[in-house]
């Protein structure tokens, strides 16, 4: 069999929704759970208000049920005299999904029917996915990473009518971390304090989404650039004990250092404080820690944080080794 192409965006079956462009079927897959119930509840509020009774809403689970009964369930008539919306859950649990060839070549177009697929397709080859594919039914959605991320953040900061810089985003994503359910509670958060105010700047992020925190990163960093050896490893084990992988941990250190190196370099140019922290990767916010900590790092101070750095990370990726001891490590190697 030929390769299937690939699956589009579930961002892609949002943007339709949006506009009011319903299918018969979807079948929403992927590893961003966060993704995928986002784009349920959109596809939620467009067909609810098609729907004439309450009994022409079915949800069902795809753990012990037999595709072909959802199937029959979708294909009946709806009580009233609009729409149907069938909702299956877990449909990463059900086993043989060859009904679905059939169903998916001529689906009702009464029926909305959904399949909620947690995980990554193994295999998107076989015959159903690819048929699904192909019929524009089926979706993937993917975690977001960097600037998909960022501008996601502005996007629904703009839609609670609040003003969101790209530089700010990725500060509250690197403080708060990547996970998405995370940042809408602590945007949430941030939107109460704010009040009638409308720009989220550096100060509300850090005040705020900080204190969701025992400890953030930029403490940690904050500990090392004061070469505060007991403040730095208690600030890590922390880190841990919260739930930070130390890959995260060893992959901010090392832009931290690497930002760093640069400081002397750009000192003599004349650049504002915006300007200059662009260049080391860091936020305006930050910058000041970095002409603090530059100056009691020398270079070779530099060159044994990055050979720590390295030996962390290679460590991590590469053997099963506690996380306290690499981040205990890497904190002793450091300020050696």
């Amino acid at each position: 069999m030929a390769k299937s192409s690939a699956i589009p965006s579930i961002l892609d079956a949002v943007k339709e929704i949006k506009k009011g462009i319903i299918k018969p079927l979807y079948y929403f897959s992927g590893d961003d759970t966060y993704g995928i119930d986002a784009a349920f509840r959109q596809l939620e509020k467009k067909v609810t208000p098609l729907l004439a009774s309450d009994f022409d809403k079915e949800v069902y689970y795809g753990e012990g049920k037999a595709l072909n009964d959802i199937l029959q369930a979708a294909s009946a008539f709806p009580f009233g005299s609009s729409k149907k919306f069938v909702i299956v859950k877990e449909s990463e649990k059900i086993r043989d999904k060859k009904a679905l060839i059939s169903y998916s070549d001529s689906p009702p177009d009464f029926t909305v029917l959904v399949f909620l697929h947690y995980g990554k397709i193994s295999n998107p080859e076989t015959q159903v996915y690819n048929l699904l594919n192909k019929a524009g039914y089926l979706y993937e959605a993917k975690e977001l990473k960097g600037k998909n991320l960022a501008d996601w953040l502005i996007d629904t900061a703009e839609s609670r009518g609040k003003i969101l810089s790209q530089e700010d985003a990725q500060l509250m994503i690197d403080i708060a971390g990547e996970n998405r359910s995370l940042l809408e509670m602590q945007l949430e958060k941030i939107i109460t304090f704010l009040g009638e105010e409308k720009v989220i700047n550096h100060k509300i992020i850090s005040d705020v989404t900080s204190s969701l925190k025992e400890y953030s990163i930029f403490d940690l960093q904050n500990a090392l650039a004061k070469k505060d050896k007991k403040d730095s490893l208690r600030i890590a084990l922390k880190l841990i004990d919260s739930g930070f992988e130390p890959t995260f941990i060893t992959y901010m250190l090392t832009r931290f250092f690497i930002g760093l190196s640069r400081v002397n370099e750009i000192k003599d140019q004349n650049l504002n404080e915006y300007a200059a922290a662009r260049i080391v990767g860091t936020h305006p916010y930050f910058y000041k820690t970095y002409l603090q900590a530059r100056r009691l790092y020398s270079d070779k101070d530099l060159y044994s944080a990055a050979q720590a750095l390295f030996k962390a990370d290679l460590v991590t990726k590469t053997t099963s080794t506690d996380p306290k001891n690499v981040v205990t490590i890497l904190i002793a190697e450091i300020l050696e």
